[in-house]
């Protein structure tokens, strides 16, 4: 790849390596510059770019981030499409997240234009949450380096796995002495079940037995017996020697110790063990407190499947001060009951601890009254043998935009039936003769108060499909100033278009059947132009001879 100072005759196909203003708007970087472009950075006196120019041999920004990234990925997570050289992990599952970081090291020092950074070995995470993100610095990578790249990460194994929780039932043991309250052995028992409760398990038996050693073997064997695991036991004085009560106990009943103690701090005064299969584990007196301690490191990862021995306890003591953490989540921070991360809309303190993919709602509006179209109601006309509007809504379906929510008014009844049997909420407007507005609003007021944005649909446009979606989605980022996303080709906008919730007061104002194009005018710094390199986005059905036409190609 050559970084240089291009004259405009010879800049055909270099990426513009810098934003450039010009009197009809700004030509933002990373574009690649075609006539049109051209023609207009002429028009503003400009002779010369700073460009990139690529050349045999080299993978441009997007596609690289999106071969490296596909290389990492292991189990139970998804590579969003790519943007400006940046491919995002997120996790499909709430769990631990395992990382070869031997292998991280070697990937991070092959070519310094190749950065790959991730959340922390074995992270709790939550479905939709990112957990790496793949950027490619320079514009190109060598396919040498690429290549490389991707070895490295098969030599790995899918360098990154989220272990998801699976569903357990716990015993728990609770022991007490004389004078011990009660209200103190039910004070640990809510903390135990909200723990396992936020990982999707719960107590299957509790058994509050004498602080003794017989007692406890007793309570363990039980429980085995009953086929609970993990086995947690919580006891009146803290464990301080292998002979002491809880271990004792332990082997009395048949069982192991792997660790007593961890190098985590709270959370020093831990017992690992094992009877047969399963697991038995004492817990510190701090397990009691919602904070995150050494405990819930243990237990999390057992309740992922993933083993722990006595040397993965030696070693947790890098970052094992945790007394001054405060940005996790604490355990009693339940997840909702479908498993989503919580919502960070609109909240500055949700979502800073842990960034996760955007809710994106898609609107398919379908109320007009095909006006230019004639006597028939030409979403329901058929193209390769499916009504046009299905098609648009199956594309939303098949993205990862959710809910997708249509928008019906003109022969509602017919429109619906033809969308009878597909997950979308169907939502009818009742203004759709006074114009596109009022779709856009009936739609608007239908999406779920935890969405991020709106990816705004037409339901005549049957060649956009699921894969140019999920490319406007992940170029959306409000922060990064990417509030609104819309597809190009050549140079020219089309649609559909995504908006932030920030811009849904202001498209509730629209009037009429016109569309956001002032919007997206006077909003030119948060726009984000995503080359999708089809006109896909500039075909919409408004005649029979344009549909004529797009059964031909």
């Amino acid at each position: 790849m050559k970084f240089e100072q291009v004259s405009l005759q010879l800049a055909t196909g270099a990426i513009l390596a810098h934003s450039v203003q010009t009197p009809s708007g700004a030509i933002k970087k990373g574009r690649v510059l075609g006539a049109d472009e051209i023609a207009r950075l002429a028009a503003a006196g400009i002779e010369r770019v700073t460009a990139a120019v690529l050349e045999t041999g080299d993978v441009g920004e997007d596609a690289a981030a999106a071969r490296v990234a596909k290389a990492l990925q292991g189990g139970a997570m998804h590579v969003a499409e790519p943007f400006t050289g940046r491919a995002n992990l997120y996790a499909d599952a709430t769990g631990i997240v395992e990382i070869d970081a031997v292998h991280l090291r070697r990937l991070n020092g092959l070519d310094e234009g190749l950065t790959i950074a991730t959340v922390p070995a074995f992270e709790r995470v939550t479905r939709g949450q990112m957990i790496a993100t793949v950027k490619v610095i320079t514009f190109a990578l060598t396919e040498a380096v690429v290549t490389s790249a991707e070895a490295v990460a098969r030599d790995a194994g899918g360098l990154i796995h989220v272990r998801p929780f699976r569903a357990a039932t716990a015993g728990l043991v609770l022991t007490r002495l004389p004078g011990t309250r009660t209200s103190l052995l039910e004070k640990r028992r809510r903390a135990i079940a909200q723990r396992l409760e936020s990982a999707g398990s719960r107590i299957g038996d509790v058994d509050t037995v004498a602080h003794e050693t017989e007692a406890v073997a007793a309570a363990i064997a039980r429980m085995s017996v009953a086929g609970l695991d993990p086995i947690i036991v919580f006891a009146a004085s803290a464990i301080v020697d292998r002979d002491d009560v809880i271990p004792a106990g332990l082997v009395a009943a048949g069982g192991t110790i792997e660790r007593l103690g961890m190098p985590v701090d709270p959370g020093n005064l831990m017992l690992l063990g094992h009877l047969g299969d399963t697991d038995v584990i004492g817990a510190p007196s701090c397990a009691a407190s919602p904070k995150i301690n050494g405990f819930d490191w243990i237990l999390e990862r057992r309740l992922a499947g993933v083993a722990v021995t006595s040397d993965d306890v030696a070693s947790m003591g890098l970052g094992g001060l945790l007394k001054e953490i405060v940005t996790r989540p604490q355990p009693r921070e339940l997840p909702p009951d479908d498993g989503e991360a919580p919502d960070a809309t609109g909240d500055a303190e949700a979502g800073e601890s842990t960034r996760r993919a955007p809710k994106i709602a898609a609107l398919v509006l379908a109320g007009g009254r095909s006006t230019r179209y004639g006597a028939r109601n030409k979403l329901l006309e058929r193209l390769d043998g499916v009504p046009l509007v299905v098609r648009t809504v199956r594309a939303a379906l098949a993205s990862r935009a959710a809910p997708v929510i249509v928008v019906i008014g003109h022969e509602a009844d017919a429109v619906a039936a033809a969308l009878s049997g597909l997950d979308v909420r169907i939502v009818h407007n009742p203004d759709f003769a006074d114009g596109l507005s009022t779709s856009l609003k009936t739609g608007l007021a239908a999406v779920p108060p935890d969405a991020d944005g709106a990816l705004v649909t037409l339901g005549d446009m049957p060649r956009v499909e699921a894969r140019h979606l999920d490319r406007l989605i992940a170029a959306f980022s409000p922060k990064e100033g990417r509030g609104i996303v819309v597809p190009v080709h050549l140079g020219k906008r089309g649609n559909p278009v995504l908006f932030a919730r920030a811009y849904f007061q202001e498209l509730l104002a629209i009037e009429g059947d016109t569309g956001a194009r002032h919007i997206i005018a006077a909003s030119a710094s948060e726009v984000a132009e995503v080359d999708l390199a089809t006109d896909a986005i500039f075909l919409d059905i408004d005649t029979p001879e344009a549909l004529a036409r797009a059964a031909k190609n």
